[in-house]
């Protein structure tokens, strides 16, 4: 039977008869009319848009035959070269604006069939500027799901987080998993966001998915801003000749999940006969930093070693390890790519963004002429980053 809290609060629940997790077992809502939104032909809005996530959707939408994609973005993370694959199709409107606006959302969501609600600022942000995390994760999604629903969006489709959970005290940790081991403003406002979109379902009869995201990474993620992942500060250590550096001894793990599964995670919620739900989204995986660090070493052919420092004062989450059978009972999702392949696929993208080539070993001699700028930089910024460079991983590697 389903929790009338829709599994934010309640006990998590063991497994039943058919052996099935609780939350593979529990049935999905479907929508009284249907939820499903036939992709083709449909237009959408995708607020944050440009980002590393949003962008990857923006794709994903178009190949599904979207007529219309809308990108509302601030530009403050995200990248017009991020939507440079998606802009020559024609049906992307690119809107630089911000989920404040009220106005704006008003303008952009009438005659829209689905809402894409991706817009955020980090967790670490959050830490630092809680008044703006409220006006941004609380204040502007309930602007976008006011406006969503005065225009009779069919759905909405919203990215919440693994943050929800904290520390959680079962794992595999299923949707049913309370909240109230988190202690961070991020989780607190994600779980908020679902409270939000439960009540403007029972208030206005807006569909909606709920979408939480554990440990994502891959291309397109932010190499130029302030709270830049920690992927990208080892790859940046490695090829300067540094060792990647972890705080503590690198017991701590992570459930990691590709950007481009995120993405279809989210037009399978919106394709799907499904309401009033949230799914984990995740590969289902255990990863420790160390073997993290390994496999980034490995795919960048460093032998470097792994360097360690001292435990931060303060980490509160120390495991992630998601349930993913209501993701695949429900929306079809399972995870593809794994943990080598999406680290190759990033270490890729990551070396032609660079301003000169990559030397074709870290620590190796640069050929004859090629140029050293990327290590100069590199270095640079590895040294400003060594105080944060893994303490925050379990932060900075999500959404």
């Amino acid at each position: 039977m389903k929790d009338t809290d829709g599994g934010l609060v309640g006990a998590a629940v063991g497994a039943g008869a058919a052996g099935l997790p609780a939350a593979a077992q529990a049935p999905v809502t479907a929508g009284a009319a249907g939820a499903a939104v036939d992709l083709a032909g449909s237009r959408a809005l995708v607020t944050g848009g440009a980002g590393t996530i949003g962008s990857h959707v923006v794709d994903r939408l178009l190949d599904a035959g979207c007529s219309s994609v809308v990108v509302l973005d601030n530009f403050v993370r995200g990248r017009r070269a991020n939507l440079a694959a998606a802009l020559p199709s024609g049906r992307v409107q690119i809107v630089e604006g911000d989920i404040g606006d009220r106005g704006l959302l008003a303008e952009l969501t009438a005659g829209t069939d689905l809402v894409f609600h991706l817009a955020a600022i980090r967790i670490t942000q959050c830490a630092e500027e809680p008044r703006l995390a409220n006006e941004v994760l609380v204040d502007g999604t309930f602007n976008v799901l006011e406006a969503a629903a005065a225009a009779g969006v069919r759905k909405v489709i919203a990215s919440s987080s693994a943050s929800i959970y904290g520390l959680a005290e079962q794992f595999p940790t299923d949707e049913r998993h309370h909240p109230y081991n988190n202690d961070t403003f991020y989780g607190a406002a994600k779980a908020f966001n679902e409270a939000m979109l439960r009540s403007f379902r029972s208030m206005y009869g807006l569909d909606y998915v709920a979408l939480r995201y554990f440990n994502v990474y891959g291309p397109r993620m932010d190499i130029h801003g302030l709270y830049t992942e920690v992927l990208i500060r080892w790859m940046e250590r490695i090829v300067a000749g540094q060792p990647p550096l972890i705080l503590g001894d690198g017991t701590q793990t992570m459930d990691f999940v590709h950007v481009a599964d995120i993405a279809r995670a989210n037009v399978l919620a919106a394709a799907a006969d499904v309401t009033d739900e949230v799914f984990n989204v995740a590969c289902g995986v255990e990863t420790s930093l160390n073997e993290l660090a390994k496999t980034l070493l490995e795919v960048m052919g460093s032998d470097l070693p792994v360097e360690y420092g001292p435990p931060r004062a303060v980490n509160g989450v120390t495991r992630r390890l998601a349930d993913t059978a209501r993701a695949a009972a429900g929306l079809g999702f399972v995870a593809e790519i794994g943990l080598r392949e999406g680290l190759a696929d990033l270490v890729q993208w990551w070396r032609a963004e660079q301003p000169a080539a990559v030397a074709p070993g870290p620590g190796a001699p640069a050929a004859a002429g090629q140029a050293t700028s990327l290590v100069a930089v590199a270095a640079e910024r590895a040294a400003a980053a060594a105080k944060s460079a893994s303490g925050a991983v379990s932060e900075a590697v999500a959404s």
